[in-house]
């Protein structure tokens, strides 16, 4: 493979590529939403309400980044879009999973999700945590299958993965440091670990679960995984700063809840101009990582910088 230099990379250059990176996200999200379609058919029989909350909770909105991830890292290593779509389904009813049981009263208690009312306000919290469990469950059950990859060994290590990075050492257990930490001054270190459990977690996985699915070998992974770690960090510090600066409107979700919920965050502990900066610098490391894709990752360069100048 070819050699960049990222050095030479600045803001511009994916400035440049942004309009073609939103197209690209865009047929990608579209591709991911049709499998997710695909895998959660309606039904008419006793589970009917369940399974359109699950489908309430994962179509129809979201920037679908760590589906989109998911397929961009596999094609870099010529991976049927057939198979990296069901990888980034399984991945992003995960992430819904999450979302649903993170807007609970007893977790977060938000009304807003993505501009419409949380899966518990639309149906009812029990429905709410069941379809939750489901998805869980499914997602699992999606890397299990054959179609996903016909090497059995392949799918083990996908959701071995997975799982690590959705666990209590991943971002279950990042949650739960995060609620521990309400209405408590955290130092940057443990802020830092909590947020690559809670949101790091799985856009790593999401990154290296692409180079997973095309047998790539241990240091491309490697380099996956950091870029992964790199733009989940990035993403999070992002996501601190839309909380503290942005509207309901903008967010699609309750605004300032941080502050208000007493959470350690980065814009507490930095200020949101040095927040900012944390943030370029680990897009600046997620670039390095890709170095040796050369042209090939030009979307994936593109993309570090976008989770970090998104308004929602």
């Amino acid at each position: 493979m070819s050699m960049t230099n990222p050095t030479t990379l600045s803001a511009a250059q994916p400035a440049a590529n942004a309009a073609a990176l939103r197209e690209d996200m865009s047929i990608r999200a579209k591709l991911v939403e049709t499998t997710i379609d695909a895998l959660l058919q309606p039904t008419k029989g006793g589970d009917a309400r369940l399974i359109e909350a699950m489908r309430y909770a994962t179509l129809g909105g979201g920037k679908r980044l760590r589906g989109y991830l998911a397929v961009e890292t596999a094609s870099l290593f010529g991976v049927s879009e057939q198979q990296s779509a069901r990888v980034g389904a399984s991945v992003e009813m995960l992430h819904a999973y999450s979302l649903v049981h993170d807007d609970l009263p007893a977790m977060d208690d938000d009304d807003l999700r993505r501009g419409q009312p949380s899966t518990h306000r639309k149906f009812d919290e029990a429905t709410a945590i069941l379809a939750g469990d489901a998805l869980q469950t499914k997602a699992f059950e999606i890397l299990a299958e054959p179609a996903t990859h016909t090497d059995a060994s392949v799918r083990i290590a996908l959701i071995t993965a997975f799982a690590a990075a959705s666990g209590a050492a991943g971002m279950v257990g990042g949650q739960m440091i995060d609620m521990e930490g309400e209405g408590r001054a955290l130092p940057l270190d443990e802020v830092r670990h909590l947020h690559a459990l809670k949101t790091g977690c799985l856009i790593r996985y999401s990154a290296e679960a692409g180079a997973i699915l095309g047998q790539a070998d241990a240091e491309l992974q490697r380099r996956l995984r950091s870029y992964g770690a790199n733009i989940g960090a990035a993403f999070q510090i992002a996501d601190d700063v839309l909380d503290a600066t942005a509207t309901a409107e903008e967010l699609g979700k309750t605004a300032g809840k941080d502050e208000a919920s007493g959470k350690s965050t980065f814009v507490a502990l930095l200020g949101i101009d040095g927040a900012r900066a944390e943030a370029e610098r680990l897009t600046k490391l997620a670039i390095e990582d890709l170095a040796p894709f050369g042209a090939k990752a030009d979307r994936l360069k593109a993309l570090a910088y976008y989770v970090i100048e998104r308004r929602n």
